[in-house]
């Protein structure tokens, strides 16, 4: 282990230890801050069923996630590749993405129903807008003397985008997707809570109707440890593919 994540393990080790003391020693009530060995005995208790939500709520980001990625690099790509397209659509775009995706979910469950596809749908377009931003603006700092020298030798403009301005863009595009991780479980679990089969989301609005706040701390806790495990996951792709990039 690292400097750095053994100072974030000791770091989250310590916040977990002030938290336990702080709610046991002032006897606050669960409704308002539970102990961590509360919450986690719950999470025990009923990790069936908090497995089987997390497993559901994954697929539904991971699908989001997978076509918003793809979705928002293609855009960009074709974008920067006709710019009076891009000059036409960016208002539109930037229009869109101006709402809140809290403010699509109630549109895309009366679309797509309550099952997987709303969730996906929301997840994908949260995704690939950040992505669509974040590629977009990696595409715009190429260096234009390197793109007027290749344009020298002959180069086209697939050349200098396949050669050039995607090999430059990289590192922020892998930053889009990163940070995209967790938002593509926020969106899945907020979509849920208003609508839903299954999943984490779902969990916490049953356990608020039943005001059993224990339990919607351990579903929160169950959200965090995937968000985190998702980050991770994708940051460690990132070091191996745009390996050039300096720590």
């Amino acid at each position: 282990m690292n400097r750095g994540a053994l100072r974030g393990a000791l770091g989250v080790a310590l916040l977990l230890i002030l938290w336990e003391g702080l709610a046991r020693g002032l006897a606050l009530p669960s409704y308002t801050l539970p102990s961590v060995s509360e919450i986690l005995l719950s999470a025990w208790t009923t990790r069936q069923a908090l497995l089987t939500a997390a497993w559901f709520t994954l697929a539904e980001a991971l699908a989001g996630y997978a076509i918003g990625c793809v979705v928002g690099i293609g855009i960009a790509l074709l974008l920067s590749l006709l710019p009076p397209v891009r000059r036409g659509v960016m208002p539109v775009m930037m229009a869109i993405n101006s709402v809140p995706v809290a403010a699509w979910s109630p549109l895309l469950l009366l679309w797509l129903g309550v099952g997987m596809a709303s969730k996906i749908a929301a997840v994908a377009l949260a995704v690939g807008f950040t992505v669509f931003l974040s590629a977009l603006a990696g595409l715009d700092r190429v260096d234009r003397r390197a793109a007027d020298l290749m344009r020298s030798f002959g180069a086209g403009p697939l050349s200098i985008l396949w050669r050039l301005r995607l090999p430059t863009a990289l590192p922020l595009i892998a930053a889009g997707m990163r940070v995209s991780t967790v938002r593509s479980l926020i969106v899945a679990i907020v979509t849920e809570m208003l609508g839903a089969y299954g999943g984490l989301g779902w969990i916490i609005y049953q356990a608020v109707v039943q005001i059993d706040f224990v339990a919607v701390w351990s579903a929160i806790l169950v959200a965090s440890a995937l968000s985190l495990a998702f980050f991770g996951l994708v940051g460690v792709i990132e070091r191996r593919v745009i390996f050039w990039r300096s720590s």
